[in-house]
């Protein structure tokens, strides 16, 4: 339930080939993995110089497991009668003291032993593993042919998953800091970034919510390129609203004397057409990624069209219309303020 993590943050398998026959389908791949059990994998395609690659990102499965030894004793005197004859062969070996070197030439000398691994083990590829991901080559080559090239094998710990998410989270503590003293600096009123930043929150919210929601129903996953359009809005957000309280700050000094509030409605009215324009043309360039790119990057552009769209809409109607809220109470707690020190005096 709630935000679905992939494996940059709970860790897992990474496995990158090349099938000889050609590029798969990843809609196909996809379908073999969850046919394996392995529902919640992400399927991309990748180049490197002139071959394209099917990169595979999985929970965490068996990476560089030796194959296991030749089992059951009982399978020796039925699937190899000479080997019983032997005395040497059947006193030396302990069958828990050498599991590794008998075990690989065993499977292919004995056809009774041979009939056991088949279904996980994949001719023709050059995987130089067993158990889950074996299985799992040996179902991606039937039904796609061999594996010629295995690229990339690597999984990704709780360690690194760990960094990944503090370094997220540091990322948007310290970028929300600078932008409240650059605003206040730039401005000269700590107000203006404080309700910037709370725009921001607004954004967050309104993106983590939505995701929350499509994880819970259709698995949607957030990737490590999640903190990357998280920051893509913060920044587009804010620019949105320093546009805004830029004017502002202008308007205070050409419209003098009149009152906060009409001074921030002209403000909003004159950036308004520019806020919404450049928003189209943004929002135009993502629909076109999202129904046209790649399955890598669809979470990352969803993510950003939300975000656009929360942006445009907290710049122009939660920054501006909390700004005025809190410069009316300072105002009345001003004017308090003052009557209780001439009605004491």
């Amino acid at each position: 339930m709630g935000l679905q993590f992939s494996i940059d943050y709970t860790g897992g398998t990474i496995w990158e080939v090349h099938f000889a026959e050609g590029v798969p389908q990843t809609s196909d791949v996809r379908a073999v993995l969850v046919e394996q059990g392995l529902p919640d994998s992400s399927v991309a395609i990748t180049t490197a110089g002139e071959r394209q690659y099917v990169l595979i990102r999985t929970e965490e499965i068996g990476l560089q497991e030796q194959a296991p030894a030749t089992p059951p004793p009982t399978a020796g005197p039925s699937g190899s009668p000479g080997g019983s004859g032997s005395p040497d062969a059947s006193a030396s070996p302990d069958p828990s003291a050498l599991p590794d070197p008998s075990a690989s030439p065993g499977p292919s000398e004995s056809p009774g032993a041979s009939a056991e691994p088949s279904p996980s083990s994949s001719p023709g590829a050059i995987v130089p593993t067993e158990g889950e991901l074996g299985a799992l080559a040996a179902a991606l080559e039937e039904r796609f042919g061999p594996i010629d090239e295995v690229r990339q094998e690597s999984s990704v710990g709780p360690v690194i998953s760990q960094e990944v998410v503090t370094g997220a989270i540091l990322l948007i503590v310290l970028g929300s800091i600078g932008i409240l003293l650059w605003m206040t600096f730039r401005f000269g009123d700590f107000r203006m970034g404080t309700v910037a930043i709370a725009a921001l929150v607004h954004d967050v919210i309104v993106v983590l919510g939505i995701f929350a929601i499509l994880g819970t129903l259709f698995g949607l996953q957030l990737d490590a390129l999640f903190v990357t359009a998280m920051l893509t809005v913060i920044g587009f957000s804010v620019h949105d609203t320093i546009v805004v309280f830029d004017r502002v700050r202008e308007n205070r000094i050409r419209h003098a004397g009149e009152p906060f509030a009409a001074i921030v409605n002209h403000s909003l009215l004159q950036t308004l057409g520019r806020s919404v324009n450049t928003s189209l043309v943004v929002l135009i360039t993502l629909a076109s990624l999202l129904l046209f790119g790649g399955d890598a990057i669809r979470s990352f552009i969803f993510a950003l069209l939300i975000g656009i769209v929360s942006g445009t809409y907290s710049s122009i109607f939660n920054a501006s219309a909390l700004l005025v809220d809190w410069h009316e109470w300072a105002e009345r707690r001003r004017q308090k303020a003052f009557m209780q020190s001439r009605a004491g005096g």
